[in-house]
């Protein structure tokens, strides 16, 4: 049979709860037990002490049988519930009223009566005559005759009768009244433990409903909003943990989302990248077989022209092949930036130089504005030149005939701030979202296959930075990013991005 929690801790408890009581009723009978030999005892310690003074049981001959006969009659006449023994110095039984067989011992026990008569703690139990192993409460005297010990007065205070009535009386009233009272008291624990169970476990019972209606397999739910709980201020477990649950289900939720819209976005990115793929391709090809089957009737120019054709196509496949190996790289960790302190200025020369050609064939200026403090920053060094090649290679794309290519730099705290900007037609809004982490076309014109935005984005996410589009009056596109001007605030920033991208952060 299989229980539940609750019906686990209420047997558990009401297990407990009967050893409790029952040790409860047992203690209790037995401390009234020794409660009632304390107080016979304490009554009657120095009844052998009187009837040793007052009586003579033995003379110089001996034991002195009738005197021993009267007394013993006397005294259980007078109390029942008391039998006299008259022991020698090695406490052997010499006297008593007992009928014949009833004494089962020979000897008593000179122990107790020794710290009886040193008056030790009572109650102090000495040896029954009439039983074998039985103990009992008793009073002793020395007996002595001419100033010579000769024995001992022995009284049991507790007879065999006493112990008859005691037993008929086992069932008494005050006994069945104690007893019921811890009986009630007993229901009454049980009764409001089962209650505090159940109230207790209530919490408990709704997260297991809740964690039980979590589909693993399906597509997790956002849990309904519930107060916050402070794990340092709250002292219940079972609100820790449904709040810890809330959160771990919220997580999931949004790691599920988010590895939705990765996928999603994977998808179109491999859709896009085929279809940038197809076209060069297919031009290359075409042009390959032209000049496979008409090279006899092609004239030298038009051959030149197809080879011109052909040589233009095969680099954009080379280039979208670069470009999408080198994201992979990036995405998946196998490039860590090095950091180093460079000039930035120097870098931006270069740059300039790289594209200098191209700017001038297409008639496009190229313009670099320097705030007078801008020092040296802090980065890899290859990888912050192809953040910078691919900004102007993507402005250059688009930028129309007598255009402008403008980089800025000026300092901001401890970052220097790169702002690249064109003259070209911008970036539509519907087009804005996601910019940095799927392809796009501006125009019918893709820009370089969409990687290329990509690649910037996740160079300097691993610097622990980010690339802005920003709206600058006059301007088309407008790109911003910043990047640190020493070692430690360049190594703060990266450790960062690589805790964000362990916990999963896009």
């Amino acid at each position: 049979m299989r229980l539940t929690l609750t019906q686990r801790l209420s047997l558990v408890f009401a297990v407990l709860l009967l050893v409790c009581c029952g040790t409860s009723a047992w203690m209790q009978v037995r401390s009234n037990q020794m409660h009632e030999l304390e107080v016979v005892q304490g009554l009657s310690r120095d009844l052998a002490q009187h009837i040793a003074r007052d009586t003579v049981l033995m003379d110089t001959k001996g034991l002195m049988p009738d005197a021993v006969r009267d007394l013993f009659s006397q005294l259980m006449l007078v109390n029942p519930s008391v039998e006299v023994y008259l022991l020698d110095p090695e406490g052997r039984i010499v006297g008593s009223a007992a009928p014949e067989g009833r004494i089962r011992r020979e000897r008593v026990d000179l122990a107790p009566i020794q710290r009886l008569l040193k008056g030790d703690a009572l109650p102090v139990l000495g040896d029954d005559p009439r039983s074998v192993d039985g103990r009992k409460v008793f009073s002793a005297a020395p007996l002595q005759v001419n100033g010579k010990p000769v024995g001992y007065l022995y009284v049991v205070l507790l007879s065999e009768e006493h112990d008859r009535f005691a037993e008929r009386g086992a069932t008494s009233a005050a006994l069945n009244t104690a007893l019921l009272s811890i009986g009630l008291v007993a229901l009454l624990c049980l009764i409001a433990g089962l209650t505090a169970f159940a109230l207790i476990t209530r919490p408990l019972r709704r997260l297991t409903e809740t964690v039980s209606r979590f589909d693993i397999d399906g597509a997790p739910v956002t849990p309904p909003a519930s107060a916050p709980v402070e794990k340092a201020a709250s002292h219940d477990e079972i609100a820790i943990l449904d709040a810890a649950f809330r959160q771990m289900q919220a997580r999931l939720g949004e790691q599920w989302r988010s590895l939705t819209r990765q996928d999603q976005e994977r998808r179109e990115l491999v859709a896009n990248i085929s279809h940038d793929l197809r076209t060069p391709l297919a031009s290359l090809h075409g042009y390959l077989e032209t000049l496979s089957l008409k090279d006899a009737a092609l004239s030298p120019a038009d051959r030149r022209r197809y080879l011109g054709i052909a040589l233009d196509q095969s680099r954009k496949v080379g280039g979208l092949a670069q470009s999408l190996l080198e994201l992979v790289r990036l995405e998946h960790g196998f490039v860590q930036p090095v950091l180093e302190r460079f000039s930035l200025t120097d870098l931006v020369q270069d740059i300039f130089q790289k594209f200098e050609l191209t700017a001038e064939a297409r008639q496009v200026e190229l313009k670099a504005t320097f705030a007078p403090n801008v020092s040296a920053a802090c980065a890899d060094l290859g990888l912050i030149e192809r953040v910078l090649t691919n900004l102007f290679d993507n402005a250059l794309r688009h930028t129309p005939q007598g255009g402008e290519i403008e980089l800025s730099l000026r300092p901001q705290g401890p970052f220097i701030e790169v702002t690249v900007s064109d003259t070209g037609p911008g970036i539509a809004a519907e087009l804005r979202e996601g910019l940095f982490l799927r392809p796009f076309n501006i125009g019918g014109a893709r820009r370089d296959g969409g990687l290329g935005l990509r690649i910037v984005h996740r160079i300097l996410q691993l610097h622990g930075r980010e690339i802005q589009l920003i709206d600058v009056p006059g301007r088309g596109a407008t790109f911003r990013f910043s990047l640190p001007m020493d070692q430690q605030t360049a190594e703060q920033w990266a450790v960062r991005s690589m805790n964000l991208n362990s916990m999963g952060n896009p």
